[in-house]
């Protein structure tokens, strides 16, 4: 995830790096790998036998599992970040003090977006290296934000199991919650694919559906292979 340095007056002091922004995409994606997991969980059981100690033990299995997902994907955030970071401050030594010339150039062209680099001119490119080399380096660390939006990151994949396992925990009747339960699940599906269908500027329906559709397959791919 690309990173801003913010200004300070005092040029001793190392400027300090927000913690990214999850992205449309990044919010989207949490929820809907949550989702997918708690369907694997509610589409596995069998509604035609299960007693309350079945649903039961399916509710905790869901919940259990992602919880688990969500701190791995939490950690796995974090590490990311940092990684991240301390590629940035090596980039940035890299350009304040290049083996030659051009290695500081072909640095600067690489970290930005190939649409973005595609419209540099070489004087572009010098403006931006001559403002880097006046900047203090920023201290490549985790900070407060970063495990902010960690939890963030947890709470997403977490919460998403919630919406689908709440009729099995209210209803007694394991059919009619099922029922209930996907009904809920292929709004959330829907929603995801339109949401991200506008943050795209695409057919936000069309996307919509075939976010559903994928879902769907998924969640019957997922139960299929056993998991």
């Amino acid at each position: 995830m690309a990173t801003t340095v913010e200004r300070h007056t005092s040029p001793s002091a190392p400027p300090t790096v927000p913690a990214p922004a999850l992205t449309p995409v990044d919010r989207v994606s949490g929820v809907m790998f949550g989702l997918i997991m708690a369907l694997t969980f509610t589409g596995s059981l069998s509604v035609a036998t299960a007693d309350r100690n079945e649903v039961r033990g399916m509710l905790i299995g869901a919940l259990g599992c992602n919880i688990a997902w969500g701190l791995v994907d939490a950690v796995m955030y974090l590490l990311a970040t940092l990684t991240e970071r301390r590629r940035n401050l090596t980039i940035l030594r890299e350009v304040k003090h290049p083996p030659d010339p051009g290695r500081a150039h072909d640095l600067i062209v690489e970290s930005l977006p190939p649409v973005i680099a595609s419209a540099m001119e070489a004087e572009d490119v010098e403006i931006i290296r001559s403002r880097l080399t006046r900047i203090a380096e920023p201290r490549a660390t985790l900070t407060g934000g970063d495990f902010r939006t960690a939890l963030g990151v947890f709470l997403m994949v977490f919460l998403a199991t919630l919406p689908v396992a709440l009729p099995f925990a209210v209803l007694h009747e394991a059919h009619r919650a099922l029922r209930i339960s996907n009904a809920i699940a292929l709004v959330m599906l829907f929603l995801g694919g339109y949401y991200l269908g506008r943050h795209g500027g695409t057919h936000a329906w069309r996307t919509g559906l075939a976010t559903l559709g994928i879902g769907v397959v998924l969640v019957w791919a997922t139960i299929a292979l056993g998991g």
